[in-house]
């Protein structure tokens, strides 16, 4: 996959984006420049999310967060949010990211035909599906209780011991209280109680309320299942006419500043240059190869507002932290990586990993294998001849560094932020397999000294050469380590600065 355009004409502080990334520039790395308050970030993440989120409802809340406040003009049906070309290893595929309101499919002749109340002609019935699709659910527990209460009345009955049965009753009432509540049910309660005793014509009393209970509840989960299934139907031929013209539905959200606003408005996609047929596969695929690496001090919009506002907020404040929602969203998103500090269980993962390899290729071939000298000697090389390994329960690492004739050891604490960072984007990439993917950086040049911010291009190339790297940045020395043509710029543009670079690309 390569990201070739991205448009974006109106989205936060982005106006009029319009970036070309060449697929026959090698290496597939652009800088994206810009200073600071330029939306660089902003537009990552937009990427990220729409390519990532899109097609797994788990993650569309991700998107939902992103694009709340999105607003489409009044008097206007749709407006774009992005248009992205990707280049799929045999033709560029076009997809335009755009949102509309209800009136956009009112508009439309062939619905107006299939569903012929135009009230009924909305994207609000998938937001009410999940209440309703709780609301049949709850109905079929209360349903299911009251049918095992009237059971065990049934049992209790045929307890021949008065207190037995008294003590064991009115457990059973206080739980049928609890699913029937009426002023009869409450008044038998109190005469049984009155009196500690229950009689078996009482017991036949509660079985009634029981009934009338039922009864009323099934009336409701038919009325319902009868709305659940008329709005299925109407939906049902929403996403087939969507379909026809090559759309897609994604979600609904809130155009509001709010975050319980009602989801008024809705989020579709079209793809041109592909079949109809071929769109989900596409677009699942397409998600598996999208990654957004960044600092985790950045502020990810697709958390959702509450989230945010905990980086504004004092400690003292709240038993929340930000970084738990970052931690949280990562094992959702499976693309995002935040390279601050070197991943410990990443790495003992990766001297498993490179042991079991061996040790496979000793069974096979009795030769044991080299795969975990080879990455003791990456990683020595990557920090400078510090030698990295792994503890003897493999349970965490040690390193050592040589110097003058002298051993000294060394914990993953010792290394600079910058050895750490450089560490775990290798790792992230290597060990993650991550190949042929469209990787999104930002700040990637965070903790590394100018020679290092130039030498990272070099490193990207050299890890997994088959991905395309979209680095948002502000540093000229990474830019210097590529050709001009290669760097992208959006206003306000990067101020050349002199750096002393050392390294050549």
């Amino acid at each position: 996959m390569h990201l070739l355009r991205v448009q974006v004409p109106d989205f936060r502080g982005l106006k009029d984006i319009d970036i070309t990334f060449e697929k026959d520039f090698f290496p597939k790395i652009f800088p994206l420049g810009s200073q600071n308050g330029g939306g660089k970030s902003t537009l990552l993440q937009l990427i990220f999310v729409l390519l990532h989120c899109s097609v797994d409802d788990d993650k569309k809340p991700f998107l939902q967060n992103l694009i709340q406040g999105f607003k489409v003009a009044d008097g206007e049906d749709k407006k774009n949010l992005a248009i992205i070309d990707i280049w799929n290893g045999e033709k560029i595929v076009q997809i335009i990211f755009f949102a509309c309101k209800n009136s956009f499919l009112k508009k439309s002749a062939s619905l107006n035909v299939k569903i012929k109340n135009t009230e009924d002609i909305t994207f609000y019935p998938v937001t009410q599906f999940k209440g309703m699709e709780k609301q049949i659910a709850d109905l079929e527990a209360v349903n299911k209780s009251l049918t095992l209460s009237s059971h065990r009345l049934d049992t209790i009955k045929n307890i021949e011991d008065n207190e037995q049965r008294f003590d064991t009753a009115k457990k059973e009432f206080m739980w049928i209280q609890q699913l029937v509540s009426n002023s009869r049910v409450s008044a038998l309660i109190s005469v049984v109680n009155s009196k500690k005793n229950v009689s078996i014509k009482e017991i036949e009393r509660f079985q009634d309320e029981i009934k009338y209970r039922l009864q009323e509840v099934e009336n409701n989960l038919n009325n319902l299942k009868s709305t659940y299934g008329s709005c299925e139907e109407v939906w049902e031929k929403i996403i087939e006419h969507l379909t026809e013209k090559n759309m897609t539905y994604i979600c609904n959200y809130s155009s509001g500043k709010n975050s319980n606003d009602q989801q008024n408005e809705a989020l579709l996609c079209n793809l041109s240059n592909i079949d109809r047929k071929e769109t989900n596969d596409f677009l699942n695929r397409l998600s598996e190869k999208i990654f957004l690496a960044a600092p985790s001090t950045q502020v990810f919009l697709f958390l959702d507002r509450s989230a945010r506002e905990l980086l504004f907020k004092s400690h003292s404040q709240t038993n929340e932290h930000y970084f738990d929602k970052i931690q949280k969203s990562k094992s959702q998103l499976k693309g995002f990586f935040t390279y601050d500090f070197l991943d410990v269980d990443l790495l003992i993962e990766a001297f498993k990993a490179a042991i079991d390899k061996d040790i496979k290729e000793a069974r096979e071939t009795r030769k044991y294998g080299n795969s975990y000298q080879t990455l003791v000697n990456e990683l020595s090389f990557l920090l400078s001849c510090k030698t990295i390994n792994i503890d003897k329960d493999l349970s965490g690492v040690n390193l050592k560094l040589e110097k003058n004739g002298e051993t000294i050891e060394l914990y993953p604490e010792d290394l600079s932020h910058g050895e750490l960072k450089r560490l775990s984007i290798y790792l992230w990439l290597k060990f993650r397999n991550i190949e042929d993917a469209i990787v999104l950086m930002d700040e990637i040049e965070i903790a590394f000294h100018p020679d290092w911010q130039y030498q990272i291009i070099s490193d990207l190339k050299e890890w997994t050469p088959s991905n395309q790297y979209i680095l948002a940045t502000h540093s000229y020395a990474l830019c210097e380590a590529l050709t001009p043509a290669h760097v992208k710029e959006i206003e306000p543009k990067l101020l050349k600065q002199q750096s002393n670079i050392t390294n050549e690309s």
